[in-house]
């Protein structure tokens, strides 16, 4: 099965963060299992101060199968989740996290992840999460 690893998870795995989490990118990386969606790549890279270790991280991530997230239609269909989030009262942090989410709801994927902004979607939209 396919699963979608968020931002989270792969700072921790690449910091190096023993968790349930962590393990399961080496495991879904050795049978083409995870799956990489464009917002993720982009947080996941966008931290990395040191050079030789943002080429390093790149060249592992682009072993992934990579998705993108988002197009017009998508964002509407994500701002509607963030709407009826907004209206019982919560509000999401970072809209890359409703775009995760989403897209992970739309494609019928789980989420692996260790970020508790999720917990609303999957109480709300059914997202499934690791």
């Amino acid at each position: 099965m396919k699963v979608v690893a968020d931002t989270s998870v792969w700072i921790n795995y690449f910091e190096g963060v023993a968790s349930s989490e962590t393990d399961i990118p080496d495991q879904s990386l050795s049978n083409d299992t995870v799956v990489l969606g464009d917002i993720v790549l982009m947080e996941t890279l966008q931290g990395i101060k040191n050079e030789r270790q943002f080429q390093k991280t790149t060249k592992y991530l682009q072993a992934t199968e990579q998705v993108q997230m988002l197009n017009p239609n998508l964002a509407v269909e994500y701002a509607v989740y963030y709407r009826i989030l907004r209206g019982k009262g919560i509000t999401i942090r970072k809209s890359n996290d409703v775009i995760i989410a989403g897209y992970c709801i739309n494609q019928k994927l789980p989420l692996l992840q260790s970020d508790r902004d999720f917990k609303p979607f999957e109480e709300y939209f059914g997202l499934e999460v690791v």
